[in-house]
């Protein structure tokens, strides 16, 4: 059994060394700089939350300082935010209240979002758990930990809650995929629990190879996304290169499904999907540079941006597919940790 998942690892690895020319890589580099001019220019009108998601991945892509201040902006709300919720912590009830109000507020407007509203309000304290564990992954990222007043307070609560029911649920995984893969690498890297051999477990008997080929448009997107982040959030959302022994089995489906991938697979998970092989050292896999040559056609010229599937050329709607097509695009083979906010503002 050994030998042949070395066997498998050689043939997966040997995918990578397929190099594309370099005129025509130059010219996806080029491609993701003006995608990433649109957006420069426009950052100011977005929003905070698109503005922080925008810059922190620019940061790590690139290193470069200019990118700090709309990360520290950032550090600044994550701050305040984990201290209302600490604080709230030690009421009785306010983590069962805060779930209903989480609940309740959740979008309705797609048949997806209608259905996660439904699934979460069936999980007690997780919708705001999973806020939370969000939030103090967040901070462990830009070093801004030890500038959490009592936040034992938050990793003991977390440590009580049962994730393992919930992040093992065929039922959540089926909605949730993505996030399930998020939370259990988030609970690993804070040190709270490593549920990662048991998550990947039930996401296999969930996703079969066999059962792949009968998904549904919508079920097999959220495969995807669940596929891509394993290794994203190893990667601890793209701060450092993963092991690909470890992720191995991801790889293999996503090379398998190469050809699904190009045709039923929107620009997001496509751009995710080369990620994955990116972050595993796989920069010049044949599949990464489909999806490269993918993107670049995808860019509606008017605008400047890839579209929507329904052909919406909304900036902020559009952040999130944008910034994944640059980070694509542009991948520079070295990434960068944080920002490190910590002498900044590790005093508070």
């Amino acid at each position: 059994m050994r030998k042949l998942f070395s066997l498998m690892m050689v043939l997966l690895l040997a995918g990578c060394a397929v190099i594309e020319p370099q005129a025509e890589r130059d010219a996806q580099r080029d491609a993701g700089l003006a995608i990433q001019g649109v957006y420069e220019r426009a950052l100011p009108t977005l929003s905070e939350d698109k503005q922080r998601h925008f810059a922190q991945r620019l940061y790590r892509l690139t290193g470069e300082p200019r990118w700090r201040a709309l990360n520290r902006a950032y550090g600044e709300r994550l701050l305040a935010r984990l201290g209302v919720d600490i604080v709230g912590l030690a009421e009785p009830g306010y983590a069962a209240a805060q779930s209903r109000a989480i609940v309740d507020d959740y979008s309705q407007r797609t048949a997806k979002q209608r259905a996660r509203r439904a699934m979460l309000g069936e999980w007690g304290e997780i919708a705001f758990a999973r806020s939370l564990l969000f939030r103090l992954v967040q901070a462990e990222y830009h070093d801004l930990l030890p500038a959490v007043e009592n936040r034992q307070r938050a990793l003991d609560y977390l440590a009580e809650v049962d994730w393992e029911p919930f992040l093992t649920d065929p039922a959540v995984i089926e909605v949730y995929a993505a996030q399930v893969a998020n939370y259990v690498y988030f609970l690993h890297q804070l040190g709270v629990m490593d549920l990662r051999q048991e998550v990947e477990a039930a996401f296999r008997r969930y996703y079969p190879p066999e059962r792949v080929a009968e998904l549904d448009d919508a079920e097999y997107r959220n495969w995807l996304y669940g596929l891509t982040h394993f290794v994203i959030a190893d990667s601890r959302y793209y701060q450092r290169k993963v092991d690909p022994e470890v992720h191995a089995w991801v790889l293999e489906a996503l090379e398998r499904e190469a050809a699904g991938i190009m045709a039923r697979a929107t620009a997001d998970i496509q751009a995710e999907v080369a990620l994955a092989f990116q972050l595993a050292g796989c920069d010049d896999h044949p599949l990464v540079g489909r999806v490269r040559g993918a993107l670049v056609a995808a860019v509606d010229p008017p605008s400047g941006i890839i579209p929507s599937p329904s052909g919406e050329v909304s900036l902020s709607g559009g952040e999130h597919r944008n910034v994944l097509a640059i980070m694509v695009l542009r991948w520079p083979g070295r990434l960068h940790p944080g920002p490190d906010l910590s002498d900044e503002m590790g005093g508070r």
